[in-house]
C-alpha cells in the first residue's frame, strides 16, 4: 500500500524533491500558491514554457510527461484556517523559505503527531539542512533573508540538498528511521 507524501512548497528544494522521489511507491501530494516566474527556471525543476503557470500545476504536468508518475496538488497558500483540510498523509516535507508557514507545519505536525521532515538552505549557499521536526528549530529570519535561486548559481547545491531530502525520506519510508543531514560546500555530515 503506497505512502501518503504531503510536499509543501514546490521551489528550490521542493520542485527537485519530487522528481527525487518520482520511483517510490508513494502517493505525492503538493502544496504550492506561486506561479513560475522567468527567475525561478534557472534554479528550480520548472521549464520555460510554465513561466506564467501555477508551480503545482506545472510540476504536474512535467512530472506526468516525463516520467508518467501522477501527483496531486493543492493550489492555495497554507494558513491557519486550512492547515487541517491540506496538511494530511503519512509523512509531510517542509520545503518552505517563509517562517510562518513554517510555524503551521510544525505544529499541525506537533498536534497531530505526523512525522515531519524539514529542508532549509541558507541564501548564500553556504549550508543546507535535513532535519526531522524533533531537532528543528525555525529561523526567524526565514523568508527575510536573500533569495536562494534567483541566478542559478547555487543549482547544483539545491539540488544536492534535495537528493538528500529525498535520501532522508526514502530511508524513514522503508524502515521508520528518522536520518538527518547537515550539508555544506566541503561536505555532507548525518544528523
Amino acid at each position: 500500500m503506497a505512502k501518503n507524501v504531503t510536499i509543501v512548497g514546490v521551489g528550490a528544494l521542493g520542485s527537485h524533491l519530487v522528481q527525487f522521489l518520482r520511483s517510490e511507491d508513494i502517493d505525492i501530494r503538493v502544496i504550492d500558491f506561486d506561479r513560475v516566474e522567468q527567475k525561478n527556471v534557472q534554479s528550480q525543476f520548472h521549464g520555460k514554457p510554465s513561466v506564467g503557470k501555477l508551480k503545482v500545476d506545472a510540476l504536474k504536468q512535467s512530472m506526468q510527461f516525463l516520467y508518467g508518475k501522477k501527483i496531486s496538488t493543492v493550489s492555495h497558500r497554507l494558513v491557519y484556517n486550512n492547515d487541517n483540510e491540506l496538511l494530511k498523509g503519512d509523512l509531510i516535507i517542509d520545503c518552505l523559505d517563509n517562517g510562518e508557514a513554517r510555524e503551521i507545519v510544525q505544529k499541525y505536525a506537533r498536534l497531530y503527531e505526523v512525522p515531519c521532515l524539514h529542508g532549509a538552505l541558507a541564501p548564500d549557499g553556504s549550508f543546507g539542512r535535513v532535519i526531522w521536526d524533533e531537532k528543528f528549530v525555525i529561523d526567524s529570519e526565514a523568508g527575510q533573508g536573500g533569495a536562494t535561486c534567483e541566478n542559478g548559481e547555487f543549482l547544483p547545491f539545491i539540488a544536492i540538498t534535495s537528493a538528500y531530502l529525498a535520501r532522508a525520506a526514502q530511508i524513514f519510508l522503508a524502515t521508520g528511521k528518522k536520518t538527518g543531514f547537515s550539508i555544506s560546500p566541503t561536505g555532507v555530515v548525518a544528523v
